[in-house]
């Protein structure tokens, strides 16, 4: 995921983090300077849902504008050695349960 707090701060006119110290406390909010600080200078590595839902609040945006998601690069080798998944198809047919010979109405499990 790519933190983008400073885009959508920017947009709104806040260039420091106590500019967005005073846009949080405008919303009722009142987190330190540092967390404030710690969210401006890096990406974190989490954010809590209600942490999120004031940073839009003060921002006036969305979370899809702090947020955007960035495809993770894998290489060709590394998807071969990723573990199927239960049913995925490996050329050989899935097994099937037999049924009794009494049980002719009866269906199958699923497979």
């Amino acid at each position: 995921m790519k933190w983008n707090l400073r885009w959508a701060a920017a947009r709104r006119d806040i260039w420091r983090p106590t500019d967005l110290l005073a846009a949080f406390k405008e919303v009722g909010s009142s987190p330190s300077l540092s967390k404030v600080s710690a969210m401006w200078g890096a990406t974190p590595v989490t954010v809590r849902l209600e942490d999120l839902d004031k940073i839009c609040a003060a921002l006036e945006c969305t979370v899809a504008d702090l947020l955007e998601a960035e495809p993770i690069e894998t290489s060709r080798h590394e998807s071969q050695k990723m573990p199927k998944a239960v049913g995925e198809t490996t050329g050989r047919p899935r097994p099937t349960p037999r049924q009794k010979q009494g049980d002719a109405l009866r269906s199958l499990p699923p497979n």
